[in-house]
């Protein structure tokens, strides 16, 4: 299938880009970036140094994957999502000299396996969103994102659940199967929602 790179895009040497991958106008992906197949880079995405992304993925227009960001397969990232990086950012130290690489620390982001996040989300770093969760457009989230969960405010809050074709999880009692799939959750005892059997 082969990796397109549109001409304005800057891809570094360094970067791994996997089979049938599309790299759209104005992206520019850094040096130690690995991407998976068949993902798609909408116009002006920037991916940092060392970011991974699995396979089947798709990144929509002005988005920024920074150092610490781990997307895993089939992850959506909406227009415009923010990811950051740095917990305590600053330009400078306490004596007013400019913050150098050594000077500030990676808190790690992870997007797991089947994710969708919504346009204009926030996602501060050190958080963990789950498998299939979905976070609503213009969220801000601060803390980890259950499995299958649907979030959404500033800051994000489970306001229900979702099956893995996107549409919302109705429980009766402490199970919830789609009509569509045939997919179905558990609510364990736990309060943790999990795939069923």
């Amino acid at each position: 299938m082969g990796i397109r790179i549109h001409s304005s895009a800057v891809v570094h040497e360094k970067a791994v880009i996997g089979d049938g991958t599309q790299i759209w106008l104005f992206c520019q992906v850094r040096e130690n970036v690995t991407i998976g197949e068949n993902c798609v880079f909408g116009k002006n995405v920037y991916v940092d140094s060392d970011v991974t992304i699995g396979k089947n993925c798709k990144i929509q227009n002005n988005v920024s994957l920074f150092h610490g960001v781990t997307l895993e397969d089939g992850v959506f990232c909406g227009p415009h999502v923010c990811f950051t990086n740095d917990l305590r950012p600053r330009a400078v130290n306490p004596d007013l000299s400019v913050k150098g690489a050594t000077d500030w620390i990676v808190s790690k982001t992870l997007i797991k396996k089947g994710a969708a996040l919504g346009a204009n989300s926030t996602i501060v770093c050190g958080t963990t969103i789950g498998e299939w969760a979905m976070v609503a457009a213009g969220s801000v989230v601060t803390k980890d994102v259950p499995d299958f969960a649907l979030v959404r405010g500033n800051p994000a809050r489970v306001v229900g659940y979702v099956f893995a074709d996107g549409d919302t999880a109705v429980f009766e009692g402490d199970v919830a199967v789609s009509k569509k799939t045939g997919e179905k959750l558990v609510r364990g005892k736990d309060g943790v929602v999990r795939r069923g059997e």
